[in-house]
């Protein structure tokens, strides 16, 4: 009987070093990846939902469904056992091989963007380098036409009006 008791209490240790893990999870994740507060509370949520699935999960697989004391007093020294000693080697290897991973995609990005680059330099030289000239010199065109023909209506209304003076 105190055997299985004792069983159980390490079972339920377990349990709570498990629930620090996941909780060092969300943590990792929220650290590695910047999240709107929407997301941050389905995170929470979705924690929620784990730890209560591992604690229910474990209650009715290693002791009947039956609730004892012990058991949350195990999973809480667990947590706690877990937090104090393991968690911050856990962050900051994490933190570490996020960090490298991070570096290494952006390594990679950096080098497949450099022929993308240069086809768009390519893409503008041949194709919208000419277009642009075009359309600056007909702009240009059409500019000077109509203030040539803006001046022409200028000259034709000063002899209408100088038509009109010597008719009268």
């Amino acid at each position: 009987m105190i055997y299985t008791q004792l069983q159980l209490f390490f079972i339920f240790l377990i349990n709570g070093l498990l629930i620090g893990l996941l909780f060092d999870f969300f943590r990792i994740l929220r650290k590695a990846i910047k999240t709107a507060d929407f997301i941050t509370y389905i995170e929470d949520a979705l924690f929620w939902i784990l730890t209560g699935f591992i604690i229910l999960y474990s209650i009715f697989t290693y002791n009947n469904g039956e609730i004892r004391l012990f058991m949350f007093l195990a999973i809480i020294l667990g947590i706690l056992i877990y937090l104090a000693f393991i968690s911050k080697m856990i962050l900051s290897i994490s933190i570490g091989i996020i960090n490298v991973i991070k570096k290494i995609l952006g390594t990679i990005f950096n080098i497949i963007k450099i022929p993308f680059h240069f086809l768009m330099k390519l893409i503008k030289k041949l194709f919208l380098n000419p277009i642009s000239f075009i359309i600056i010199n007909i702009r240009n065109y059409f500019t000077k036409y109509l203030k040539n023909f803006s001046n022409v209506l200028k000259k034709v209304k000063i002899s209408n009006k100088f038509v009109k003076n010597t008719k009268n």
